[in-house]
C-alpha cells in the first residue's frame, strides 16, 4: 500500500507565501515524475507543477516566476514553495506521483490540502 500525505495549506493574505509537502509512505516502490495539481469550485483540475525523478521541472503559465517544485528523492518528498500568491491561486491542492510496484507503474494522489489567498 502506498499513501501520499500533503501538508503546509492555510490562509494566506495576497502576496505571501506557503510551502506544500507531500510525503509517499509505503513499501517496494520507486517514484517517477511527482507534481501538484489544484481544483478550485467550479474549475477542473489543473497541472500546477511537477518534477521528474532526474529533477526537470514544468509549471503551468499561471505559476511561472512565483512558484518552485522541488524533490527529496532519499525521503520520497515533493514541496511546493509558493510566493506572490494571489487570489485566484485559492484551490485544493493534490500532490500526484507515479510509482512503480512489482513492475506496474500507476498513479497516486494524496488527499489535498486547501489553499486560500485573500485579498
Amino acid at each position: 500500500q502506498v499513501q501520499l500525505v500533503e501538508s503546509g495549506g492555510g490562509l494566506v493574505q495576497a502576496g505571501g507565501s506557503l510551502r506544500l509537502s507531500c510525503a509517499a509512505s509505503g513499501s517496494l516502490f520507486s517514484i517517477n515524475t511527482m507534481g501538484w495539481y489544484r481544483q478550485a469550485p467550479g474549475k477542473q483540475r489543473e497541472l500546477v507543477a511537477a518534477i521528474t525523478s532526474g529533477g526537470s521541472t514544468n509549471y503551468a503559465d499561471s505559476v511561472k516566476g512565483r512558484f518552485t517544485i522541488s524533490r527529496a528523492n532519499a525521503e520520497n518528498t515533493v514541496y511546493l514553495q509558493m510566493d506572490s500568491l494571489k487570489p485566484e491561486d485559492t484551490a485544493v491542492y493534490l500532490c500526484n506521483a507515479d510509482i512503480r510496484r512489482f513492475g506496474v507503474s500507476r498513479a497516486y494522489w494524496g488527499q489535498g490540502t486547501q489553499v486560500t489567498v485573500s485579498s
